[in-house]
């Protein structure tokens, strides 16, 4: 199908207003809507959070009776179900568009198709797959969850050249500078959630909260505690509750943490550590599309080897601290290059004094 000047123009602008609502619209997609007549933009507008109008009613709003004849550009295919809001398809044909231009299909079963099918039976003229690319990877999360039955999940991690996050006695702070700080916090943002193990609990007391970045809401905080050892004064349990998913039952530890408020959720596996397949499935009830993790080696490593890690974002600081350092990934003695891990390089930028890497696994698709 062979897209216009204005066509591609039009839909770049929708994926830019989609983008503002990178850190809000969680379970919701980021959608953008741009409404054009005559070569000029009569209304625009973005999802900005879950219960909201979706993009395209506020562009209709904006638009008003001018939308007539018009042609609206949307990043992803109008609903066709009534959800926590009406079907945007009917306020599109009841505003009488000429034509309606998607970037992709919904990929959730309740939408896939029918809400394309719905505006051509209406008599619209309907084109999809413009800029397709880009809308995939402004929501590759939830693009995720709806086809894998998973989240997707971003690996942080901060490391020196030689690939090591920690001395061998633990200290860590800091490997990069302010600005890739800061520049993490960016990127935990739009994540659903932090998930982290309770050795870095232990080892650094992070809050794995949003704050050197603008951010209305809090992501969820995710700790990994097979056996609940995680202190009550612990920052991760400070402030908005946690879901501290363990290996054990409802004992009288997990009754204290879920009576201060924390969700405790038993997983687990027949060696007695978390059922991390099971884990992945809670993640996708829970409706959470993006998943950040930072997290130490041992945990790494075992979501790596078992497939649930999708993309690396790595900092690189410009030190090298030698063998005996902690690495990134604890992983079983390899014989063979062809049982590694392959990643395809998908940017390496400098922030500040050090290089951002993000890497994604080329087993990943969605």
């Amino acid at each position: 199908m062979t897209f216009s000047t204005t066509d591609r123009d039009a839909m770049a602008r929708a994926l830019a207003l989609a983008e503002q609502g990178l850190a809000a619209t969680t379970p919701n997609p980021r959608v953008g809507c741009v409404i054009v007549r005559d070569g000029a933009i009569i209304g625009e507008g973005w999802h900005r959070r879950t219960g909201e109008p979706h993009a395209e009613i506020l562009a209709l709003a904006a638009a008003g009776e001018a939308a007539r004849g018009a042609t609206a550009y949307v990043t992803l295919e109008p609903c066709a179900h009534f959800g926590r809001t009406p079907p945007c398809v009917d306020a599109l044909i009841a505003a009488g568009l000429a034509r309606v231009v998607v970037a992709m299909q919904d990929p959730n079963p309740v939408v896939a198709g029918r809400g394309l099918d719905k505006l051509r039976a209406a008599g619209i003229d309907v084109a999809c797959g413009l800029l397709a690319n880009e809308a995939r990877e402004l929501n590759i999360g939830f693009i995720s969850r709806m086809t894998r039955n998973r989240p997707w999940v971003r690996l942080k991690a901060a490391a020196t050249l030689d690939g090591k996050t920690a001395l061998e006695n633990g200290v860590s702070q800091w490997i990069t500078g302010p600005a890739a700080r800061a520049d993490g916090h960016r990127w935990r943002a739009r994540a659903c959630a932090i998930l982290t193990g309770i050795g870095t609990v232990k080892a650094d007391d992070p809050q794995l909260t949003v704050r050197e970045h603008p951010c209305e809401r809090q992501p969820l905080r995710i700790l990994l505690d097979p056996r609940l050892e995680v202190s009550p004064a612990a920052r991760i349990l400070q402030g908005a509750p946690a879901l501290i998913v363990t290996g054990h039952g409802n004992d009288a530890r997990a009754r204290q943490l879920a009576e201060s408020g924390h969700r405790i959720l038993a997983l687990p596996s027949p060696d007695g550590r978390i059922d991390l397949p099971a884990l992945m499935l809670e993640l996708a009830r829970l409706e959470l599309n993006e998943i950040h993790v930072e997290a130490g080696s041992t945990l790494n490593g075992a979501l790596l080897a078992a497939g649930y890690v999708d993309e690396l974002l790595l900092y690189l600081s410009p030190l090298i601290v030698g063998n005996a350092a902690r690495g990134i990934f604890d992983l079983p003695a390899l014989t063979a290059l062809d049982a590694a891990a392959r990643f395809e390089i998908r940017e390496c930028v400098r922030v500040g004094e050090d290089l951002r890497v993000v890497a994604r696994v080329t087993s990943s698709q969605v």
